[in-house]
């Protein structure tokens, strides 16, 4: 029997993770959704990166819009942030602690900029009950731009390990 697959990502500024998470959905046939803010993030991109700052220190779970996805059908689940302040961006962090993880296989992926952190691991300790495998960082240009530096045979390659999942 194989296994249904959902791709759930945040993207916010140049949608480097939105563009892995399409790689994963073309290697996997999975279905894809985005987490969205209820109050969009407003200002330039130094605003937004203070403002996440700020969400991420105080471990600020923003409200998030529903996603037209039940989780409770699907066995694995990608879930895909950009890095903030070494972490998973808030609205992440909402999701995450809103579902059941029970039973789920779960693949954390993340895009940075040459700072990882612990986003990975952050990633794990909320999905108590999960499996977590084939966890993947993603290296895009240090100065927040869409430049992919890791290299793209090597995401190819990883994506190829999550369908083996399947």
């Amino acid at each position: 029997m194989s296994k249904k697959m959902l791709i759930v990502c945040y993207s916010w500024s140049n949608g480097n993770t939105e563009r892995i998470a399409k790689m994963l959905q073309k290697a996997t046939g999975a279905d894809m959704v985005q987490i969205d803010t209820v109050v969009p993030y407003t200002g330039s991109y130094d605003d937004v990166v203070q403002q996440g700052q700020e969400e991420v220190q105080r471990g600020y779970k923003p409200e998030i819009k529903p996603l037209d996805v039940d989780i409770r059908n699907y066995d694995v689940i990608a879930v895909g942030t950009p890095t903030w302040w070494y972490t998973m961006a808030p609205a992440v962090l909402t999701f995450l602690h809103q579902q059941d993880w029970n039973g789920k296989i779960v693949v954390p992926f993340q895009t940075h900029g040459g700072w990882p952190g612990h986003v990975l691991a952050d990633i794990a300790n909320a999905c108590r009950g999960a499996k977590v495998a084939c966890d993947m960082q993603v290296k895009f240009d240090s100065n927040g731009g869409s430049h992919l530096e890791t290299p793209e045979a090597e995401v190819e390659a990883w994506t190829l390990t999550v369908k083996a999942l399947l």
